[in-house]
Formats: C-alpha cells, structure tokens, sequence
C-alpha cells in the first residue's frame, strides 16, 4: 500500500469486515440472552454479564445489550447493521420508538443518521411530555459522557430475604430540624413505600474530580420542605446552601436506616430477647456486614465476586427450615438478584412465576397447598418494612460454580 487509493480501499475493506463482525457479535448475544446463558455465568442480567465478564464500559455494555433485544424482536435489525445503515447509537435511539406497528415505517428513517440526528428523529416521533424548562442557563464546561444506561425492569418481588444497609459514614445531630420545622413543610410526608417507581428527569454533569452540577426537576411541595429545613438549620450552620441542607437531611436518613437495621456504631449493651423464630440479633448483622465488608459475596463463574452493594441481603446457607440457625457462621450478604436466582435453583422455575402471577404478594400465591406449605416453612420473615417472607434454600457449596444461598 504505497498510495493514498490502497490505503483507502484497505480501509473500507477492515470497516465492512467490522460491521460483519458487530453483528456476529449481536447476532450471537442476542442468542445468549434469549437462552438466558449469562445465568450460568452467575449473573443477574445480561448487562451485568457484558460489564464484568466482558470488560465493557457502561455505556458500550448498555449500546450492545439493546441492540441484541432489538434483534430479538426485530431480526431485520442485524442486516440494518451489516450494511452500515445503522450504528449502535442510532439503533438505541430506535429501541425507544419502535413498535410492531411502526417498525417498517421508522426503520428507514434511523438510516445513516449520528446519535444526535437519530436523537432527533426519535424525539420527533415520540415528543417528551412537558419538558422541563430553565429559565436561567450557566454554561459549563461540555463534557463527554456515555447515554444513560436504563436499568432492566425490577423482577417482581417473590420472597423477600432480610434488607441490609450501609452504614452511613458520618453520624450528624440536627435536632433542630424536627424541632422547628414547620407544620406546613411536614404535614405531607413523602411515604416511600407507595413512591412511583419513575423517577423524575434529572442529570448529572461533573466539573472536576469532585465536584457536579446535578439538574433535577421537583415538586412545589419539595421546595417549600427545602426552604423550611434551610431555615430550621439556620442557628446550627447559618447561610447553609441547598446542597448544606440536602447533605445534612441525607446524613440523618442513612444514620436513621442504620439504627433501624441494627447496623449503629453504639450498640445496646444488653440486647432485647425476641421471641420471634426468624429474628436475627442485631450484633449478628454487624458481625456479618463487618465480615463480609458490605457487599455481595457471591462468586462469579469467572471466579469475580459480585460485590454488588445494591439491595443487599442476609442469606442463611443451611435454611433454617433444615435446622440453620441465624448465627454469623451461617449467614452471609447476597445481592437481590443472586437470591432471587438461588430461589429459581431451589424451588424451580415453575413455582417461582406461578408465585409472581400472584401478583408477588398483592393476594393469596398462585400455589398448591403442598408448595405454599414448603415454601413457607423454609422462608425467614421479612425485615421491619413488612414486607414478603424470603426464601429457603439448601446448603450450597462456597465456590465459583454454586449458585448463591437463599434466605
């Protein structure tokens, strides 16, 4: 290649053998998850498979995962690629719009078109619902950040393993808040349980290693619950900022769910007795947490540990529907979702969803008498939020091949 011509016929060569290769590439991936293989690895989803055992940034895992659900669905997708018609991030701007009704209609409309452009055309086929507006707009410096990455559906909730919480590393005194907050800014409190799961637009733009501006739209009623904090809080830390007061509100909810969970710096000497058979001490949960140093200690196929630090529960190895009992050597942290697939290994698949047609617990399960008896007696009472029993499990093996315990 002694020319500009070879060098660019080689070029078009290497990039048709590279969009043949990404669509072998999705093409197979879309079978790996159709086939839900990425649970034999050991994970929870598809992207988290992609990101750990793949080594994928975040956003080339969540470009990929959806191209593969796309192909799922839509198999004239993968030619769209092979052809250079589409690319990843124009086909993540298509996932958005497209239906069974319009999938031939659109599709040519994705053709060719940068992430912005097909940006575009996607907000033109499906406009955004009052989009928030800002009157007053401080520059800041442009930074390059991958698209969001959308979090899988929630699997419906079947059992329910005893909740942990990271203790909060800052333990802060304001009383003055419950003090003197008014009645108008408290009259309404925000009930958790029955929050939508949707969350309002909001974004993040870092400005150096440790600094962000966070954009965030809100209620009327979170501004006048801001205000009456600011000034409750105006003795203790005088000219305090939105972001002084959001901190200190943040301090006192995390050190409230750690007393709440067991999980304080200062411990009751002489700890109540319960009465309850499922009840787990709280030193116990310290000792546990301590151990196994807040996170997930399931080990993937790969021999990584999950370390996930995200809906963490207490696991009982041997159940104590087996004679387990819930002492520290018999507990471990699992994540939610390595629980919930040691359930599917336990009870089976059939059981689990015939459970989750029920509703995950808005009535009587869907269940035999037989398997709601077994069910309940292996299953450990949930944790103070009322929620469903967790499950039971038998005893599995501490290594990279076993799936992860149950409750």
């Amino acid at each position: 290649m002694d020319n500009a011509t070879e060098f660019t016929k080689r070029l078009v060569e290497l990039l048709r053998s590279e969009r043949h290769a990404m669509a072998e590439f999705l093409v197979a991936l879309a079978e790996f998850d159709r086939r839900a293989l990425w649970r034999e690895r050991g994970h929870t989803s598809l992207f988290s498979f992609l990101r750990r055992e793949l080594g994928l940034s975040a956003g080339a895992a969540q470009y990929r995962k959806t191209a593969a659900e796309l192909i799922q669905r839509y198999p004239a997708v993968d030619g769209a690629l092979r052809e250079g018609k589409l690319c990843l991030s124009s086909v993540c701007e298509l996932a958005k719009v497209v239906t069974t009704e319009n999938f031939a209609e659109i599709l040519p409309r994705f053709y060719g078109l940068s992430s912005r452009d097909a940006a575009e055309v996607a907000a033109s086929i499906r406009p955004v619902e009052n989009p928030p507006r800002r009157e007053v707009v401080v520059p800041v410096r442009s930074v390059s950040v991958p698209s969001a990455v959308t979090v899988p559906a929630a699997e419906p909730i079947l059992f329910r393993a005893p909740e942990l919480n990271v203790p909060s590393r800052v333990e802060t005194s304001h009383s003055e808040v419950a003090r003197t907050e008014p009645e108008s800014a408290r009259s309404e409190p925000v009930d958790l349980r029955a929050a939508t799961p949707v969350p309002k637009p909001s974004s993040i733009d870092w400005l150096d290693g440790d600094q962000a501006r966070m954009h965030l739209t809100v209620s009327k009623a979170f501004l006048k619950k801001l205000e009456a904090a600011r000034d409750a809080l105006s003795h203790s830390m005088p000219g305090a900022t939105r972001e002084n007061v959001l901190e200190a509100a943040l301090d006192l909810l995390l050190v409230e769910r750690d007393r709440r969970k067991g999980l304080t710096a200062r411990p009751q000497k002489t700890p109540r007795p319960s009465t309850r058979p499922d009840h787990i001490p709280a030193h116990v949960r310290r000792e546990v947490w301590a151990r196994d140093c807040g996170r997930c200690t399931f080990v993937l196929a790969s021999g990584e540990p999950c370390g996930s630090t995200h809906r963490l529960e207490l696991d009982h190895i041997v159940p104590r529907a087996r004679g387990g009992g819930s002492t520290a050597d018999n507990l471990r942290i699992r994540c939610r979702g390595h629980n919930l697939e040691e359930a599917r290994r336990v009870f089976g698949n059939a059981l689990v969803d015939a459970y989750a047609g029920a509703g995950g617990g808005g009535g009587a399960p869907l269940l035999g008498a037989a398997a709601a008896h077994r069910l309940t007696r292996s299953a450990t009472p949930a944790s103070s939020t009322g929620a469903l029993p967790s499950r039971g499990s038998g005893e599995a093996p501490r290594n990279a091949a076993a799936p992860a315990g149950t409750s």
